[in-house]
């Protein structure tokens, strides 16, 4: 098949200044059981192609799932109109003498434990037992598990030389145990929801989750005991499992570097952010390290080459603090004059390449968890995210988490539910007081974030220690 879609492929190339193919195959299987009674399987096979032109100073592109070469030849015409029409009316020229040089090259993800390897009824079996095991006391009054596996092969090809191949498989465990008491109800999930990693069913050890349901469902009936949180300014101790929302929102999407350019104004705004920033602006503290890392061999976003067929390589966003470069593609920095990375990704085979996080982590720091509690005399610890706001700039937000423990004079003390905090992204990273050790640094990811018109729903990694915060306004409240 590869051999012949190559040839195929080349053979479509037209007389232009550039054109790329782009040869997408996503497969996908998802099993779930709510409170032990099996859910229906959903299953998805889809591939195509897009097709990419630049000519005469146009661009256009067109997709099609028709993988004949008289069906990629169609596609190819419908490009080069629309780069026709384009011509002289592009937001920004692309420059093509400083194209991505070829690349020749592969990432392959190897899977210990194939998805297949298993029946679906072992897989149903699994999840039930989970389900089963939360159902501890009557105020457990729902429980829901479930399986996602995904599999991505692609295939880039242009006129400039660039053949590669990349092939990646991912699974998405996920629990969630809801408790009610009286008008309360409390919920706590496994990971905080954001649990996606590289890899097949072997992840289920590393990720601890065998026998979740039940700590789970401890956990949501100490939340139920568990008076509101206080509402004042504390010190707060974010977990992993909250850092990564933190991360995706104040720092993640304010970089993307179409956004600071004006691209989403019209769909999900703009950001605080602006191109001048770059190189000085004080993002953060000095502990605050941030990076694009698509080298973490498990992680959610892991790969050799973004969509633009341009090699990926770990890089600093935020260094000491200091603001170092956008979230940007190859036709991004060329529009901006600005340093990016290799992060212009596409959800699906009809989607063309837009600038997305891929993995954005904050870096480990020295501090163990306990030497960060025993420093705090007043303070909130917050775990698992439950709702999230932020403006249109990204800059103003508040966030519920699931669960909360008060810290006093450097001991983790009472549950508290209901916590929530609010701040400003332009100060609330200057207020990291400490940052976790390699022992609190999680991989996790988020598998559905939004952006662009027509909207690309994509998956993302985030990596995080715990990190703590001083003075944050923090409050109680369903």
């Amino acid at each position: 098949m590869h051999s012949t879609l190559k040839q195929r492929l080349q053979n479509s190339l037209p007389a232009v200044d550039f054109c790329s193919f782009r040869y997408v195959n996503f497969l996908s299987e998802t099993v779930s059981v709510r409170q032990s009674v099996a859910q229906a399987p959903e299953n998805q096979d889809d591939c195509g192609v897009m097709v990419t032109i630049l000519d005469k100073g146009g661009y256009g592109y067109a997709a099609t799932s028709d993988l004949s070469e008289a069906g990629l030849k169609k596609a190819v015409q419908q490009a080069q109109q629309w780069a026709a029409c384009s011509r002289g009316r592009l937001v920004a020229p692309m420059d093509l003498h400083s194209c991505p040089p070829p690349v020749i090259g592969e990432y392959v993800h190897k899977v210990q434990q194939p998805w297949h390897s298993e029946s679906l009824a072992h897989k149903v079996a699994l999840l039930q037992a989970e389900t089963e095991t939360a159902s501890i006391d009557s105020r457990i009054v729902d429980s829901f598990a479930e399986l996602e596996w995904r599999q991505l092969e692609q295939f880039y090809l242009s006129s400039h030389g660039s053949e590669i191949w990349q092939q990646t498989e991912y699974l998405m465990p996920s629990l969630r145990v809801y408790g009610n008491q009286a008008a309360d109800t409390q919920r706590r999930s496994f990971g905080g929801g954001y649990t996606g990693q590289q890899g097949g069913l072997e992840l289920l050890a590393s990720m601890n989750f065998y026998g979740s349901g039940r700590r789970l469902a401890d956990e949501v009936l100490q939340l139920l005991a568990a008076p509101n949180c206080p509402s004042d300014r504390r010190n707060l101790l974010l977990a992993p499992d909250q850092m990564v929302i933190q991360v995706h929102e104040s720092i993640g999407h304010p970089l993307e570097l179409d956004r600071i350019l004006g691209d989403e104004r019209n769909y999900a705004g703009t950001s605080f952010v602006t191109p001048n920033l770059f190189g000085h602006y004080q993002y953060g503290s000095e502990l605050l390290n941030v990076t694009f890392d698509p080298s973490i061999e498990q992680q959610f976003a892991s790969y050799g080459y973004d969509d633009d067929g341009l090699s990926a390589d770990k890089t600093y966003l935020i260094e000491r603090g200091i603001l170092k470069r956008p979230l940007g593609g190859f036709f991004s920095q060329q529009r901006a004059q600005l340093q990016g990375t290799a992060n212009a990704r596409a959800c699906h085979w009809n989607r063309p390449p837009i600038d997305r996080m891929a993995n954005l982590n904050i870096e480990a720091g020295d501090q163990p968890v306990e030497q960060l509690i025993s420093e705090v005399e007043n303070g909130v610890l917050m775990r698992g995210n439950r709702s999230w706001s932020i403006d249109d700039s990204r800059n103003k937000f508040q966030f519920g988490c699931e669960w909360g423990q008060l810290i006093e004079n450097g001991q983790l003390t009472q549950v508290v539910k209901n916590p929530n905090y609010r701040g400003i992204s332009a100060t609330f990273w200057r207020n990291l007081t400490g940052v976790g050790d390699a022992n609190s640094f999680e991989v996790l990811g988020v598998s559905s974030c939004g952006k662009g018109e027509p909207n690309q729903m994509i998956f993302v990694g985030h990596a995080s220690p715990v990190g703590r915060f001083h003075d944050v306004d923090v409050f109680g409240g369903a």
